[in-house]
């Protein structure tokens, strides 16, 4: 084989590339991971001799013959990709292998309501890839990243002793709803590995435990099934409740699952996808904690990696039904849709389910159903967009919990009534909701 040495430089580089987990896996934007690499390259330029550059040429201009397999998971072999599980920012490009998204059928008991008022949310849009995300704090280290082809941006989380990542956001109330998108890489069963992510909730505004805590560890290892913890202490008191509940969720985690957590005053719930696991009525100390944080431990080997994208947390996740007996109106952005589309998302389904419950118990009631969105788009196609979803949404009600259909109607509004920022993603959550009014 006869190349020139420009050419076999720049096919080093790409078999560097294709050839290194990390590199392929996370597409790292710097300077300083640009000069490495170079450095690098220069050395094993250098190095090698003429019989392994050709067989690494082979390596990349036949695939197959010896070359690195993508990187994916390595239980299903897929590369992982993005779920499009946001408040309608995702794109769903990943592989075709990936499992596809369930039914919302299989979501119709699905009983979680998220929060009606937004107080935090980050996809990192605004965030320079390789950066640690500018509305977070931590005392380890972390990142903003890109997966494979897909524009959903994720935070690794770096593990070690003590290390939190917390979000820069107001204090927790009484209460609200925590709601996450979870990516895992490099999980497989060969290896005993106890990998998990944290979420604690605590008095302590930076990086201790707090004289008050809750904690619930999510394990993401695939050695066995591993069951989810719930922990409490109160000071003074000591450890009340220091719970396992058993879960087997290692197919979920392959599969960037979204988590959904309740807190209601002392009641702490917790769901992975539509699955509740987690139901304690008095875990929580009552108007003492303050402050969300998150903490990976238990990696194996350095291969293994745990990132979340997508966090929303909003106070409240109360009884929508009572709101709309009441008030005759109530309006609600936890209703999720594709990007770009009238799918809903099979998570939102809690919402649904409330809103057909008071149909159910109001037969004379009739509903008008009001699509929103965000300023994405030209104003036509998000009126046509806004229509499609309010109308996606009368149709669940009809075909999934047999309201009659004269009894609702749909509208959209396009983005012409926004309620919060369209520069902001925090506004444009916001702005992407649906109104459901007694007619």
């Amino acid at each position: 084989m006869k190349t020139s040495s420009k050419t076999i430089f720049s096919l080093l580089i790409a078999l560097m590339i294709g050839s290194s987990m990390n590199a392929q896996f996370l597409k790292k934007l710097g300077k300083k991971a640009e000069k490495a690499a170079q450095r690098t390259i220069e050395r094993r330029v250098e190095k090698e001799t003429s019989e392994k550059t050709d067989q690494a040429l082979d390596s990349i201009l036949e695939p197959g013959s010896g070359g690195n397999q993508a990187p994916g998971n390595p239980q299903t072999g897929n590369t992982p990709s993005s779920t499009g599980n946001n408040s309608g920012n995702n794109t769903n490009t990943g592989s075709s292998d990936v499992p596809q998204t369930k039914s919302i059928t299989v979501y119709s008991k699905f009983d979680f309501v998220p929060g009606d008022k937004l107080m935090f949310f980050d996809d990192y849009s605004k965030d320079f890839i390789g950066d640690f995300p500018s509305k977070w704090n931590t005392n380890g280290s972390g990142e903003v990243v890109t997966i494979d082809n897909s524009p959903q941006r994720w935070m690794e989380l770096i593990p070690g002793y003590g290390i939190h990542y917390i979000p820069n956001m107001p204090n927790l109330p009484e209460e609200y709803t925590i709601e996450f998108d979870l990516l895992t890489h490099g999980m497989d069963n060969q290896t005993s590995s106890t990998a998990g992510i944290e979420i604690s909730l605590s008095d302590d505004e930076n990086f201790k435990a707090g004289n008050h805590y809750v904690e619930a560890w999510l394990p993401v290892g695939q050695y066995a099934a591993f069951g989810i913890r719930a922990k409490n202490y109160i000071y003074g008191e000591g450890t009340a409740i220091n719970s396992e509940v058993r879960a087997d969720i290692r197919q979920a985690v392959l599969n960037q699952p979204h988590i959904s957590i309740a807190v209601n005053k002392a009641r702490f719930r917790l769901w992975v996808n539509e699955e509740k696991y987690v139901d304690i009525p008095r875990l929580v100390p009552e108007n003492k904690l303050t402050t969300l944080k998150f903490n990976v431990n238990g990696i194996k080997d350095g291969k293994e990696k745990i990132f979340i994208s997508n966090l929303k947390v909003a106070e409240g996740g109360v009884d929508l039904r009572r709101k709309l007996l009441s008030d005759g109106k109530v309006s609600t952005n936890g209703i999720l849709f594709d990007v770009g589309s009238a799918n809903i998302q099979p998570q939102s389904m809690g919402i649904i389910l409330q809103i057909s419950q008071v149909l159910a118990q109001e037969s004379s009631m009739k509903l008008k159903i009001v699509g929103h969105t965000d300023s994405d788009g030209t104003d036509e196609s998000n009126l046509t967009l806004s229509k499609n979803r309010a109308e996606a949404v009368r149709n669940t009600l009809i075909s999934v919990y047999g309201v009659s259909a004269d009894r609702l109607t749909s509208e959209g509004k396009g983005e012409s009534e926004p309620v919060g920022d369209n520069n902001t993603p925090d506004g444009k959550a916001q702005n992407r909701r649906v109104e459901f009014i007694k007619q």
